[in-house]
């Protein structure tokens, strides 16, 4: 199973929906050789400066690493759902003590 294009797919569901308040661009980064996929805000909303990840996931072996979540439903239920094994994805946001080692 190629978990990138899995991940790509769900990152550009996220990325199809601009966020409701201010000036906001989405932006899709994909380091396909590295593993590294992100979602990210840059704009303004009023004088305030919006910029940061919303998702970041790193593909590692046969293993999906989630290093950010900032979705209001889980990104992991949108991969379990579309077919990465719940024990191929390490919730890197949490300690290392928390994290199930499947």
């Amino acid at each position: 199973m190629e978990y990138g294009s899995i991940v790509r797919a769900v990152i550009r569901e996220y990325a199809s929906v601009k966020p409701s308040y201010g000036e906001v661009e989405v932006e899709t980064v994909f380091d396909e050789p590295g593993g590294h996929y992100e979602l990210v805000y840059a704009g303004w909303l009023d004088q305030k400066r919006i910029h940061g990840s919303v998702v970041h996931i790193d593909v590692r072996g046969d293993r999906v690493w989630i290093q950010h979540d900032g979705t209001s439903t889980g990104v992991a239920n949108d991969l379990i759902e579309r077919g990465i094994p719940e024990g191929h994805l390490v919730l890197a946001f949490q300690h290392p003590s928390l994290r199930a080692t499947g």
